[in-house]
């Protein structure tokens, strides 16, 4: 997810939140550990998911739609190192 998110930032996450487009969530993709990506719209079957880096991750482009039942939570803050900047809403 960079340069959103580098690797071993910490992020506080929401269990229980309603997952919106525009936000980052932890996703489980098809056949690949959990991962963190944008959601970008929903579908049908459930969530088209984006990398803000297109070059270098693995997306909806590459695994089709995430079901809704696979987003698994979303990102509210990274904790650490300090954040740049806070996620919206």
């Amino acid at each position: 997810m960079e340069p959103t998110l580098r690797a071993g930032d910490r992020l506080l996450v929401d269990y229980a939140a309603a997952p919106r487009a525009g936000r980052l969530a932890v996703v489980r993709l098809p056949n690949r550990p959990l991962a963190v990506k944008r959601l970008a719209r929903v579908t049908d079957g459930g969530w088209w998911v984006a990398a803000d880096n297109h070059r270098a991750g693995v997306d909806s482009r590459v695994v089709g739609v995430v079901a809704a039942a696979d987003v698994v939570a979303l990102v509210l803050l990274r904790v650490w190192p300090r954040p740049r900047f806070a996620f919206p809403g």
